[in-house]
């Protein structure tokens, strides 16, 4: 399986990637949102599955309208690190690990929620979505798949065993991401070398399309170098200076300012 490998599926405003990994299908969504969302669907034996929530109104309503007309018969919406479009499929259960929930609905993700609503008003989808069903365990069973629920500091990253594919909240080989301090570029160049240990076939995210073990080769050795660069800069602006002169074409630049202020704090 090559990331590219997927037939495109061009919605008025976002795009669907299909890719076949035999009896199951797997969908991701594109919303091209202000915040480059991304919705997962897994499908198998017409029943499906969908990995975390379009937040604006024009993308719930062009999402649930594409599902409808697949025909698909949706078991559940697995909400990880995106509680909010609490409107989107309301009659579908809702899954989550008690550390998600409480993530979405009083903490970090209910934050990112609220500053969301007040930065794009009424064209957002600020109501939080209700968890219907906790998940205890490390496996879920769901649309005829078994999922493994891996759990982070803020939710829970979720493994596709059948078709060896992994969601994790954020990679992009080409953008910055947020690195919070020294211990947690740690953590993130551990979870990058398992990745690439266990040639997942794809690893999905919520605001990148489709990447592969290539791209988190790319992003190991950004990390590593995050770290390099921190330790030899004297302060925030200059660390900012740095990585912009190392990295110029980069995305997420929002994100190198909050990575700037982990390393230097004020």
């Amino acid at each position: 399986m090559k990331k590219t490998n997927y037939n495109e599926i061009k919605l008025e405003k976002g795009v669907v990637f299909e890719y076949s990994f035999g009896e199951v299908k797997l969908l991701v969504y594109r919303t091209n949102d202000f915040i480059d969302d991304e919705t997962i669907m897994i499908v198998k034996n017409n029943k499906m599955a969908v990995i975390e929530s379009p937040c604006f109104n024009d993308n719930i309503a062009e999402l649930e309208a594409f599902i409808k007309e697949s025909g698909a018969q949706v078991e559940g919406v697995v909400l990880a690190y995106h509680m909010g479009g609490g409107t989107f499929l309301p009659n579908v259960k809702k899954y989550a690990t008690k550390k998600a929930n409480t993530y979405g609905t009083i903490g970090g993700g209910k934050a990112l929620v609220e500053n969301f609503n007040k930065a794009f008003g009424n064209i957002f989808d600020s109501s939080i979505h209700t968890v219907t069903n906790l998940i205890a365990g490390d496996t879920l069973k769901i649309a005829d798949t078994e999922l493994s629920i891996v759990e982070t500091a803020d939710a829970f990253d979720i493994v596709f065993p059948e078709i060896n594919v992994i969601y994790t909240h954020m990679l992009g080989h080409d953008c910055h991401s947020i690195i919070g301090g020294n211990a947690h570029a740690d953590a993130m160049i551990a979870d990058l070398e398992s990745y690439i240990n266990k040639n997942y076939e794809l690893i999905l995210t919520s605001h990148y399309d489709p990447e592969d073990t290539d791209d988190v080769k790319t992003k190991l050795a950004y990390v590593k170098n995050i770290k390099t660069i921190a330790a030899k800069s004297s302060d925030a602006e200059d660390f900012k200076n740095k990585v912009k002169t190392e990295y110029p074409n980069y995305s997420g630049l929002n994100y190198l300012d909050i990575t700037a202020g982990a390393f230097f704090p004020a």
